[in-house]
C-alpha cells in the first residue's frame, strides 16, 4: 500500500484534530471519537483549523468503527493511556489499514499489535496546538512529526514514505526514517525532562528552561536530567538523532517572535492543571524502567516521577476527602 485514499484519525483532541483537520481537504477522512455528542457536532459543523493554517473541512465522525469503512491508514492520536481502550475499540475492523501511533514515549505500538495484525508505523509529534472546543482546534507550533516503521512488526519503508508525503502534501511537517528508534529517544529524553518538570513546577516551556548562566538557573536541572537520559540511550546502543538539550534551546527559540514569547504548555502541566492522569508512566516513567535494564543510576528523572505520581495520588485523596 502506497497509494492513501481514506484515512481514519482514532481521537479528536489537539493532535488528532489537527491530521484530521489538514488530511481531510486531501482524502477521505473519518474519525472515531469517544462520546456521540462529539461525533454529532463534527458531521453537523465540519472541522476548523485557526492559527498556523486557516480551514474549514468536513470530516465523518462515530463513536462505532464499523460505521467508518476501510481506510488504508489509521492514526491513533489519543493520550498513551488512552491507547489500550482505542486498540480493543479497532480490534476486528479496518483490515486493509496500516495503523499509525503519535504517542509520547514508549510502548504503545505493542499495545496496538496486540489486538491486531495490522502493519505498524512508530512516530511521535512535535507539533501542538489548543483544542478550543470540540470543532476547533488553533495549530500553534508547525514542526514536524518524525515516523518510522516499527521494528517488530512495521510495513515496508516506502509505506511510510508515501504516509510521510501525504502529511506534508496536507500542509504539515513529517520526516520518515528508516530506522526511528534514534528519533524516537530523542524525544523521549526531551519529553521526560521538560513534561515532568513543567507538571510539577506550574511552568510552561519558558526561556528559564534553557538558561545556565546563574547558579539558580532551571536551565541546570534540565540539561542534568536530560544527560541522565542520554547515558541510558547509550547504554542500550541508541545513537540519538538530535541532542535533546539543543532541541530544547530550538523550541525555546522557536517560541519568541519580537518582543513577544509564546509559552508553549506541555501536556502532562495540561493534565496536571485540569488534574486528570498523565502520560508519566509512558515518557519519564520509561526513563527510569529503561535505565534499571541497562543498570545506569537516574535519580533525578526517578524523583521527577515520583513527584509526579504524588501529585495524581494527591487528586485521589482530595476526590475521596469529598473536595
Amino acid at each position: 500500500m502506497t497509494e492513501i485514499n481514506a484515512v481514519c484519525i482514532v481521537g479528536a483532541g489537539a493532535i488528532g484534530s489537527l491530521f484530521a483537520g489538514h488530511l481531510g481537504a486531501l482524502v477521505d477522512t473519518s474519525v472515531l471519537v469517544r462520546r456521540q455528542a462529539h461525533a454529532d457536532a463534527l458531521n453537523r459543523e465540519g472541522l476548523r483549523i485557526s492559527g498556523k493554517s486557516d480551514r474549514q473541512v468536513r470530516v465523518r465522525a462515530s463513536v462505532d468503527p464499523g460505521e467508518l469503512g476501510s481506510p488504508d491508514l489509521v492514526i491513533v492520536a489519543t493520550k498513551a493511556a488512552a491507547v489500550e481502550v482505542s486498540a480493543q475499540c479497532i480490534a476486528g475492523h479496518f483490515p486493509n489499514a496500516v495503523v499509525m501511533t503519535v504517542q509520547n514515549g514508549l510502548g504503545c505500538e505493542a499495545r496496538i499489535a496486540a489486538h491486531g495484525d495490522w502493519p505498524v508505523i512508530s512516530a511521535v509529534t512535535f507539533m501542538s496546538g489548543t483544542r478550543h472546543s470540540d470543532v476547533h482546534v488553533e495549530y500553534e507550533l508547525d514542526t514536524a512529526t518524525w515516523m518510522g516503521p516499527w521494528a517488530q512488526r512495521g510495513p515496508d519503508f516506502a509505506v511510510v514514505q508515501a504516509v510521510a508525503d501525504l502529511i506534508v502534501r496536507s500542509g504539515l511537517k513529517a520526516e520518515a526514517f528508516p530506522d526511528l528508534l534514534p528519533a524516537q529517544w530523542s524525544k523521549l529524553i526531551f519529553n521526560s525532562v521538560v513534561n515532568s518538570i513543567a507538571a510539577v513546577t506550574d511552568l510552561p516551556h519558558v526561556p528559564a528552561f534553557a538558561s545556565r548562566a546563574r547558579d539558580v538557573d532551571l536551565g541546570h536541572l534540565v540539561f542534568a536530567m536530560m544527560a541522565e537520559g542520554k547515558a541510558v540511550a547509550a547504554a542500550l546502543g541508541i545513537e540519538l538523532h538530535e541532542d535533546p538539550w539543543e532541541m530544547n534551546c530550538e523550541a525555546v527559540r522557536h517560541g519568541r517572535t519580537g518582543d513577544e514569547t509564546y509559552a508553549h504548555v506541555p501536556s502532562m502541566l495540561e493534565d496536571v492543571r485540569a488534574r486528570r492522569i498523565t502520560e508519566v508512566d509512558w515518557i519519564t516513567g520509561a526513563i527510569v524502567s529503561e535505565a534499571r535494564r541497562a543498570g545506569v543510576a537516574v535519580p533525578i528523572n526517578e524523583t521527577l516521577y515520583r513527584l509526579v505520581k504524588a501529585c495524581e495520588a494527591s487528586w485521589a485523596m482530595d476526590a475521596g476527602n469529598g473536595q
